[in-house]
């Protein structure tokens, strides 16, 4: 069995006094490809690194993260469109938009998320999006952007069953991580009518572990715990929903 975790910061400080340890566990877990989200230039270097470490495993995105685009964030643009130049990436992510955290910046968020999109089709790459408290928003960009270039996936999605039809129309793949496994998630009531080809798993680690660990740091062997509740919500078996995932995963990275 290969799990594949479509989402996850190994690169993160959560993870400096284990972080080798921590993907071992996953490792032994069958977790055996790992896909790795940007959020600005200030974790380029440490995702190089993880790269160097892990090669076989690990595959790199590059982006802006919404919660990033500040004042500078035209040059923080300027770094992706370069990276991209230089060297290559799997996806453009993860990038969307975070009214959350910041309402202020939903503008420049738009600019952004518009940029890096066309940028993906320029490079005929995926998209991994970022949507917090900004599903409307998010659509509107989706729309004016739309063409048979845009795919990839709506990340930690947890919208309701009409948002994830739309999501879908978009050529998107839903991510699914911990929030499936919490009591008041939601997504459980409504996913067994998505088709699993829509489907992906994450953890977006080391966030949003997954119930029993809701709370704690979040690790990708913790996604034992998405496939478990996906198997009891698909009555498929662990093994068939992490291989159907996995070719998920391939379909929209193309490794």
């Amino acid at each position: 069995m290969i799990i594949t975790d479509t989402h996850t910061h190994l690169y993160s400080e959560a993870f400096n006094e284990d972080r080798k340890q921590m993907i071992q566990r996953a490792i032994e877990a069958n977790v055996k490809r790992f896909f790795i989200p940007a959020i600005d230039s200030s974790y380029t270097e440490a995702m190089f690194q993880l790269e160097a470490d892990f090669p076989d495993i690990v595959y790199l995105m590059t982006g802006l993260h919404p919660t990033s685009v500040k004042a500078n964030y035209k040059e923080e643009l300027d770094h992706v469109e370069t990276q991209l130049f230089q060297r290559r990436f799997v996806a453009i992510g993860e990038i969307g938009i975070d009214l959350y955290w910041d309402k202020d910046t939903l503008q420049i968020q738009q600019d952004a998320f518009s940029y890096q999109i066309q940028l993906a089709k320029k490079y005929k790459l995926p998209i991994v999006i970022h949507c917090r408290d900004a599903f409307d928003e998010v659509f509107e960009v989706l729309e004016s952007e739309k063409s048979e270039d845009l795919f990839g996936i709506f990340h930690c999605f947890t919208g309701d069953f009409e948002q994830a039809k739309r999501a879908i129309s978009f050529n998107m793949k839903l991510g699914i991580g911990g929030v499936v496994t919490f009591k008041n998630g939601g997504i459980d009531k409504f996913l067994n009518q998505v088709d699993l080809e829509h489907i992906v798993l994450e953890t977006d680690s080391p966030y949003l572990a997954p119930a029993p660990f809701r709370g704690k740091r979040n690790e990708s062997a913790y996604i034992l715990k998405v496939l478990e509740k996906l198997s009891e919500i698909y009555l498929l078996s662990q093994e068939e929903i992490a291989s159907i995932t996995t070719e998920n995963s391939k379909a929209i990275f193309k490794v």
